[in-house]
């Protein structure tokens, strides 16, 4: 039996344009021509189907990576991506948090000014001074105590305020100034003496040779009866910077002080720790304005 040819109705294989080694149909014609139209007609088709292909390739593609998109949102987001950053390690953990804050080259500020250094010269120590400026106001309370201020004086000639010993070592160690301020409270009262220098050297060494007997004369009047005009009185001595500084306290009655009278001796205290305050605060205005210049 003659095996069937093309075209003669005989069992043709199916052509599979994917599959390799399948036949491709020529469905010719009586003549043996190919038929030139199906053929046309089967390339367009397989055309169209690669290009459907190739769609849907494309389209499973931008999902894959849509999908990628969303996983790492939702994962950075702690599951919702419109939360915003979420689930951060707190600042003290954060690696490079203490970077963070702008760091500075080291600077070396100066260091801040001395007062002792604006009173220890009369160079520096330029501030206004009198009697009023050391001793402001009418009166002063000192560890709970109220002291009326009375008079006040001042004077170049140190020695003419000074009494005992103190006169000559005034004058030995070249005292500018002495000022005197008084003040009271039941019938006990107390002049303040303050010897000024032009070093703190010279009032050191002032103050160095003054003994029991180099006191400050008392000043009375303005509502002050005379006290220690004779009478036993007690007195104390001492320096800060240029300063000399000195009390006599003592009954307004005249009356002796004894060593139990300790109304009195708190007196003289009180006054010499607020006149070495007043001089230290003296200090301070001077070396606070010389740093704001």
């Amino acid at each position: 039996m003659r095996p069937m040819s093309y075209g003669q109705g005989g069992p043709q294989s199916q052509w599979d344009p994917w599959k390799p080694q399948s036949q491709q149909p020529w469905n010719a014609g009586d003549d043996g021509t190919p038929d030139w139209a199906a053929l046309a007609e089967a390339s367009e088709t397989r055309n169209k189907r690669r290009k459907l292909l190739f769609i849907a390739g494309g389209g499973l593609a931008v999902a894959a990576i849509g999908t990628a998109v969303a996983m790492a949102v939702v994962s950075a987001n702690g599951g919702d991506p419109q939360a915003g950053p979420g689930d951060l390690p707190a600042s003290a953990s954060i690696p490079g948090s203490a970077g963070a804050t702008p760091s500075f080259a080291p600077t070396s500020a100066p260091p801040p000014l001395d007062p002792a250094d604006f009173i220890s010269s009369a160079k520096k120590d330029t501030a206004p001074l009198s009697p009023d400026t050391l001793f402001p106001g009418k009166q002063l309370t000192m560890s709970g105590t109220v002291y009326k201020k009375g008079l006040t004086a001042d004077t170049t000639s140190c020695a003419t305020a000074a009494g005992g010993t103190l006169p000559k070592i005034l004058t030995a160690n070249g005292c500018t100034r002495l000022m005197r301020t008084t003040y009271s409270n039941g019938g006990i009262a107390v002049t303040v003496g303050v010897a000024v220098f032009d070093t703190a050297a010279q009032a050191t060494k002032a103050k160095a040779q003054t003994d029991d007997r180099s006191i400050v004369r008392s000043l009375f009047g303005k509502g002050v009866k005379p006290f220690c005009d004779g009478a036993f009185c007690r007195s104390t001595r001492n320096a800060y910077g240029r300063y000399a500084y000195f009390t006599i306290s003592g009954f307004t009655s005249g009356k002796n002080v004894t060593t139990k009278d300790t109304k009195v001796f708190r007196t003289g205290n009180d006054l010499a720790q607020f006149t070495a305050n007043q001089i230290h605060r003296r200090g301070q205005a001077q070396a606070s304005a010389a740093a704001n210049r």
